[in-house]
């Protein structure tokens, strides 16, 4: 039996009192955000009279920010530890109504902004040192006049932010507090319990293919019951942005979602096409190899994260993991290892696996607070990489919000899982480098498949999906649970080809992913391991110089565009070099590992 929330281990879960010290203490931080808006309302239709009003406004606005980032992070935080806590799900309601009420409040702000005659906001900017530190987010507003809408469009809008946002939570709801699943049978005939967390950390890489496979269709059973609700949400989402994008003139839903991240469509699509047909023979190969050295007549979907040398897999604890991690970190200095080992003394991670987890792993980073990192501990390698991976963007932020303001702190998402991903190579370097036992170094190239794996084909994959989603919803396309699943069933079917036998139910894995509802975030994972790719290598070639060319990247936080901030770092995304290279560093790996087996 799983643990409940109030069962588990303190030392297995994060410390959200340092957020807030309790419930009284949030509900008062609450009351104050809702009591700052009518002062900032005051500079409703007075933005013009001057560079100093608009900084005056800016400063109060990214103070209000502030605290509204910390009280929602809590009450999302408490969300994703226990979804089923009905005092959460209140907490987050109210949250998500505060979101919209401030939004709604404070949208004139961006359309006065626009609406200033060409050239007096960039007048201001040359007049008025205090808005130097909002000079980027100013100007990025401005390349997005073409597309403003009126102002009570744009307030109305933004009141109906948490309605807009329904799809999403009527998933995370469905998944996290309705879903069950039946119990399967183990190789050994010994019952199993499944659940989201234990599938996708457990029995999907178990190398007992009898549970591997039943768990897999207990999995699929229960999307398939739910498999009309989550279409129906997820096609809302998808129209939702169709529409949006059409309102405001953008010439395709594309175009409105790389806005934001400072990305052509060209760089969208090199990163798509490149990984989708050239990495293609390479993974069809390795799970070629997963069918020879398991000795399955026919490998499946469900069989492709089976583990190549399970009797190779040694346990792995939490105490055993932070050291291996400070470790492998080190070369990333002192600041950097300061704020790893707090993480992981300070209870910034949360490790249980309770009912109403959220699943997956993630990292959250209040501005003016520390991180905070979710993931459920299985015990192995695995797990570590996991935490690697998360901490890298806890590393990130931290240091992103020492050096920069708020409105500075956050970088594109197109480069937001380089500095996640380097980790786990940094970690797979320092494992090896630990050992000369040969057994030991193929285990690790096998862990960083799980990685090029995870990001070049899992997300990669889904992007294409949405790719194909888009496409279809602005040709007017019903997306219907069927035409969802035929779909997902393509993109699955011309990756593997003839390969690797699609089991009844593949194309259902599209509901796995919470990655839809955030815009085009998949394809980004795949964007940020090719830049960690070629930085480990310059960490591993130069040394120091790469180190700090890399440490000033992660401070510089958003005041830089993306490909400004890879091309710091000494990797140049603007076209598909970069990423031919990640490829060809994947099917390298493939390589060794088949003459290893």
């Amino acid at each position: 039996m799983r643990m409940t929330r109030e069962s588990a281990p303190e030392e297995l879960t994060w410390n959200l009192a340092d957020l807030y010290a309790d419930q009284a203490a949030w509900e008062a931080a609450l009351a104050e955000v809702e009591g700052m808006l009518p002062d900032l309302q005051a500079y409703r239709g007075k933005l013009g009279e001057g560079a100093l009003t608009v900084a005056e406004c800016l400063q109060a606005q990214e103070t209000l920010h502030v605290k509204l980032v910390r009280v929602s992070t809590y009450a999302r935080l408490q969300q994703a530890q226990d979804g089923t806590n009905s005092e959460f799900q209140a907490n987050s309601a109210r949250v998500g109504d505060l979101i919209s009420t401030v939004n709604s409040g404070l949208a004139f702000i961006r359309s006065e902004l626009l609406r200033m005659p060409d050239g007096l906001l960039e007048r201001f900017l040359e007049e008025e040192p205090a808005l130097g530190v909002y000079r980027k987010s100013l100007l990025d507003l401005l390349r997005t006049k073409p597309y403003a809408l009126s102002p009570d469009t744009e307030a109305a809008i933004a009141a109906l932010g948490e309605v807009l946002g329904s799809p999403y939570t009527v998933y995370q709801r469905s998944k996290l507090s309705d879903m069950t699943f039946a119990p399967v049978k183990d190789g050994a005939g010994a019952e199993k319990p499944v659940s989201f967390a234990l599938f996708e950390a457990d029995y999907e890489e178990s190398p007992d293919t009898v549970l591997r496979r039943a768990a897999f269709e207990s999995f699929t059973q229960t999307l398939t019951a739910y498999r009309h609700t989550i279409a129906a949400a997820y096609a809302t989402e998808v129209k939702k942005q169709t529409v949006l994008s059409r309102l405001r003139g953008y010439p395709s839903v594309t175009h409105m979602l790389l806005e934001p991240q400072e990305v052509e469509q060209e760089i969208y699509e090199n990163v798509l096409h490149t990984i989708r047909i050239e990495l293609a023979p390479a993974m069809r190969r390795f799970a070629k190899l997963k069918e020879r050295v398991l000795g399955l007549d026919r490998i499946r979907f469900s069989d492709l994260k089976a583990p190549l040398d399970p009797g190779f897999s040694p346990p792995v604890t939490i105490e055993e993991a932070g050291r291996l991690l400070k470790d492998a970190l080190a070369v990333m200095g002192t600041e950097y290892s300061d704020i790893i080992h707090s993480a992981l003394t300070e209870r910034w991670v949360d490790y249980a696996d309770n009912i109403g987890k959220s699943t997956g792993a993630f990292c959250s980073s209040p501005y003016g607070a520390h991180s905070y990192v979710l993931l459920t501990w299985t015990n192995t390698m695995r797990s570590a990489f996991f935490l690697a991976h998360e901490l890298g963007h806890a590393g990130h932020f931290m240091l992103a919000a020492r050096t920069q303001r708020y409105v500075n702190a956050r970088s594109s998402m197109f480069f937001i899982e380089a500095p996640s991903t380097l980790n786990e190579l940094l970690l797979a370097r320092h494992i090896v480098r630990q050992s000369e036992d040969p057994r030991l170094k193929r285990w690790v190239l096998l862990q960083l498949m799980n990685t090029y794996y995870h990001n070049f084909v899992t997300h990669l994959l889904e992007a294409d999906m949405q790719r194909r989603v888009y496409e279809a919803a602005e040709l007017g396309t019903p997306l219907t649970a069927a035409k969802l699943t035929a779909l997902k069933e393509a993109v699955l079917r011309e990756f593997w080809g003839d390969a690797v036998e699609l089991d009844p139910g593949a194309g259902l894995t599209w509901m796995r992913q919470p990655h839809y509802y955030m815009g085009l975030y998949p394809y980004t994972y795949a964007a940020g391991l090719t830049v960690s790719t070629q930085v480990a290598a310059m960490i591993e070639a130069e040394g120091q110089p790469a180190v700090d060319r890399w440490l000033r990247v992660l401070k510089a936080g958003g005041t830089r565009s993306p490909l400004e901030l890879t091309q710091l770092a000494g990797v140049d995304m603007s076209g598909p070099a970069a990423i031919r290279s990640a490829v060809g560093h994947v099917s390298s790996i493939v390589e060794e590992l088949e003459r290893m087996f």
